[in-house]
């Protein structure tokens, strides 16, 4: 590891990510381009189950990718870092962290099949966060391979602005080549392993077609540069290859154009222009705007430009538990640089932490770096207490930018290990594991002392459960999707009397209360008013009339789910000197409050999501019909882009299965969050089947 190797200078380095759908050929492409930039002897292929990139077991026998690895790759006297996200809906939230801290994308699409449901929640994603992106259209020699369509679908679908900067020679078996817009020159593979290559004159039968393209080429950089703007409109054959290379970055480092270029990665075709395109459009760190954010203190808005003179800040994107240094945390740098062994502050916990060693990954191997700077990805050993979404800074600039905000989760299921031994490892799996994921959450259920895990959808929890197994060894039963439902009354009960007494000889027990109790509107909880007058009841009694009947309240009468939404008066009572105690209040004030509850007419409450559809405007009515058969209400439907949004409020028991549901209706095109939004009343029908279940249960 030599030192010079860390002076590659800022407008050299290029993080990029490589997003796609499932399937797409994404870790293929990613990697080629680690086999052509020198850092793999032996390409992996996925479908042999052994490439580099996916690195978990799950990832190699699943044959998709789940975690993004961080990569780092040499090409042109450029450091190219890359990051490879997993492009299956459940995982979204792994996207989502690496778009954070990219400067461009790299959008792989299937030349068969076009834009597909997953590339357009990463596109909408990449939107949000404005992150240029150039797009390779893979898979040219497939049966059915049609490049002009996936180019049509990228507009229709996506409402991106695709400019192609290579056409192809052949497609489908026919693939041979292609046809470079920039240079005016073709390309054709010689041998299977993309190595051996000539540059030609473009064959005549492709001519008309290549002049067609690089004018609309020209014409679609014009608008960025006004030399090629001039020498367009004065003379079209006077523009030359760096001039469109020119416009060609500046308008997708403005995110106005999207270039295409194409090939196929298995067949390693079109990846070394790939590598070139990422140098010539995407941009390094010196491109993007300076990063935001707030000092701790003064909540002031401050900056950082990517320079190595200004202090050090820093994102940590990604925490993993490593098998052989413990915990990884991923982190990219902004501003400044740190060496290994300096101390960083966590300005999102407000703790200094040590960075022990500085590793640069390359997908499973890794360096160890003296020091690390500005605009690059790395990961630090040592930092304790620092998560996903966490800022690093300097301790004598401290700086916070803007944290990741990750769904809730949006399913849960019961855990339980399958013997006594597991029990601890349980605990602990569960906790490293929610730890790497901030979208899975672990909790114990009080009422039914379950340990709950929640997450994105059922893949996920899938996933979990089989890392579980693999890598914490703990044998663990899953059981059924479970829903919090609640009761309440629906009318005043008033003058209630509990009354406690034994008198047998020595110490006897009274305490006598008197209530009313009034239903309180949703979401306003509990409240205990004393209204006892005249010392009926001493002071000192009357908390524990109060914690009886907050005990009470834990389990109600109709099916022993907590009571919520209710206010008590304590009006009434009478005490005796000698046999009055705590406890004997405290259970006439939960005799009081059980009796009270059977004549204010109790009844069920249920848990109700919002929930938000995004569907193409083809399976609205099918959603639509959907969300109604399972007791939703629609509220409002918004046209965005091309697509529809839904929003309505469905009862968290009728939201099993939704997800599948849901993919399978549209073709997994349209995707949904939901979160919990209120309590409602349970329709008869059904509250009289929760009832019998809990009485059974009970």
């Amino acid at each position: 590891m030599s030192s010079t190797d860390t002076k590659t200078a800022l407008d050299r380095v290029r993080n990029i990510g490589i997003m796609a759908h499932i399937d797409a050929g994404k870790t293929t492409t990613t990697e080629r381009i680690l086999y052509y930039t020198g850092r793999t002897h032996k390409m992996g292929e996925v479908h042999e189950g052994a490439a580099t990139m996916d690195w978990m077991a799950q990832e190699q026998e699943r044959g998709i990718t789940i975690t993004s690895a961080a990569t780092t790759a040499q090409w042109r006297d450029h450091r190219i870092n890359i990051i490879d996200t997993p492009g299956h809906v459940d995982f979204t939230v792994e996207v989502e962290r690496s778009l954070r801290v990219l400067d461009g994308a790299v959008a792989v699409f299937d030349s068969v099949a076009g834009v597909q449901p997953q590339s357009e929640t990463v596109w909408r994603q990449a939107d949000k966060y404005k992150v240029p992106r150039i797009a390779f259209i893979n898979k040219m020699d497939r049966t059915g391979a049609d490049f002009f369509a996936a180019v049509e679908s990228m507009r229709a679908r996506l409402g991106a602005n695709p400019v192609p900067i290579q056409i192809p020679i052949g497609q489908e078996d026919q693939f041979q080549g292609v046809i470079d817009l920039v240079e005016n020159k073709a390309i054709i593979y010689k041998d299977d392993l993309g190595q051996d290559f000539e540059v030609t004159e473009i064959p005549a039968e492709y001519a008309d077609q290549a002049h067609e393209y690089h004018h609309a080429l020209i014409d679609a950089v014009s608008a960025f540069d006004e030399e090629v703007l001039e020498a367009y409109i004065n003379d079209e054959t006077s523009v030359t290859a760096d001039m469109i290379r020119r416009g060609l970055r500046a308008g997708t480092l403005a995110d106005e154009i999207t270039p295409v270029i194409l090939g196929s990665a298995f067949k390693n075709k079109g990846v070394q222009p790939l590598l070139d395109a990422v140098i010539d459009y995407l941009p390094s760190p010196l491109d993007v705007p300076a990063i935001q954010g707030l000092d701790p203190k003064t909540e002031a808005e401050l900056e950082r430009a990517a320079s190595l003179d200004a202090p050090f800040s820093a994102l940590a994107f990604k925490v993993m538990s490593d098998p052989y240094v413990g915990k990884l945390t991923y982190f990219r740098v902004y501003s400044g640089k740190i060496k290994a062994g300096d101390r960083v502050l966590n300005t999102t916990t407000g703790k200094t932490e040590r960075i022990g060693r500085i590793l640069q990954m390359h997908a499973n191997h890794r360096e160890e770096r003296e020091d690390i700077g500005a605009g690059d990805i790395a990961a630090g050993v040592g930092l304790k207490s620092t998560t996903t979404g966490d800022t690093l800074a300097a301790e004598d600039a401290p700086i916070l930018l803007e944290s990741m905000t990750f769904p809730e989760p949006v399913i849960a299921v019961a855990v339980e290990p399958k013997s006594k031994v597991d029990q601890d490892k349980l605990g602990s799996g569960l906790a490293r594991l929610a730890e790497e994921d901030p979208t899975f959450r672990v909790n114990t259920d009080e009422e039914t002392g379950q340990t709950i895990i929640s997450g994105m959808g059922e893949l996920h929890l899938e996933i979990i459960v089989d890392r579980l197994k693999r890598e914490f060894s703990v044998e663990a039963n899953v059981g059924k999707p479970q829903v919090a439902y609640r009761e309440t009354i629906s009318v005043p009960a008033e003058k209630i009397q509990g009354k406690f007494v034994r008198q047998t000889g020595g110490s006897g027990q009274y305490g006598d209360a008197v209530i009313n109790l009034l239903p309180q509107e949703p979401g306003k909880g509990y409240e205990f008013i004393d209204k006892v007058v005249g010392g009926k009841i001493p002071k000192e009694y009357i908390p524990a009339i109060d914690a009886g009947i907050q005990e009470a309240m834990g389990a109600g009468i109709l099916a022993g789910y907590p009571v919520v939404d209710v206010k008590v008066e304590l009006i009434e009572g009478s005490y005796h000197d000698v046999d009055s105690s705590e406890r004997a209040f405290k259970i006439a004030g939960s005799m009081a409050f059980k009796e009270a509850m059977k004549r204010a007419k109790p009844k069920l409450l249920e848990p109700v999501m919002a929930v938000e559809v995004t569907t193409p405007d083809d399976y609205l009515g099918d959603v639509i019909g959907n969300l109604n058969s399972r007791r939703g209400r629609i509220e409002s439907m918004n046209p965005v882009g091309n697509a529809q949004v839904v929003k309505a409020n469905v009862p968290l028991s009728e939201m099993f299965g939704y997800a599948t549901d849901l993919r399978s209706m549209s073709q997994g095109r349209a995707d949904f969050s939901m979160q919990f939004d209120r309590y409602e009343d349970v329709p008869r029908s059904i509250a009289d089947d929760i009832i019998d279940q809990g009485r059974e249960g009970s």
